[in-house]
């Protein structure tokens, strides 16, 4: 069996500059690729093997995050971290305001939630030890 690497999941945003700006200065992303030139539409952004699709398609196509459907939804992706703890104090020093901070969950991970520019919602962690 192939081992598979990695997954990019792929958000409709509202306004990619935004979006973009976001992932780099609160997340400490980069940015991978942005284009068209001149007008760009789709980014991809990214942090070590982690890497997000973003794109605006038109005013009328609106972002919908998981958790505007549907409470059990409470997470649009799970970014794995080796040190949950270590990540929320740099995100802290970084001025990001959380959704959940750091804690426990029922599902016995440990991590804390994101929300990003278009209401996305990002759980960093791991499963407790």
């Amino acid at each position: 069996m192939s081992k598979l690497n990695f997954i990019s999941p792929f958000f409709i945003v509202s306004n990619i500059d935004n979006s973009v700006a976001f992932y780099v200065t609160k997340l400490g992303f980069e940015v991978r690729y942005m284009g068209p030139e001149g007008d760009p539409f789709f980014a991809m952004v990214g942090r070590g093997p982690v890497s997000i699709m973003l794109k605006a398609i038109t005013a009328d196509i609106k972002p919908i995050p998981n958790p505007t459907r549907h409470e059990w939804a409470a997470w649009d992706a799970y970014i794995s971290t080796e040190d949950p703890d270590i990540l929320f104090e740099e995100f802290s020093r970084a001025g990001i305001s959380f959704r959940q901070p750091i804690h426990n969950n029922s599902d016995g991970l440990r991590g804390f939630e994101v929300t990003d520019a278009d209401g996305y919602v990002l759980f960093f962690g791991r499963p407790k030890e």
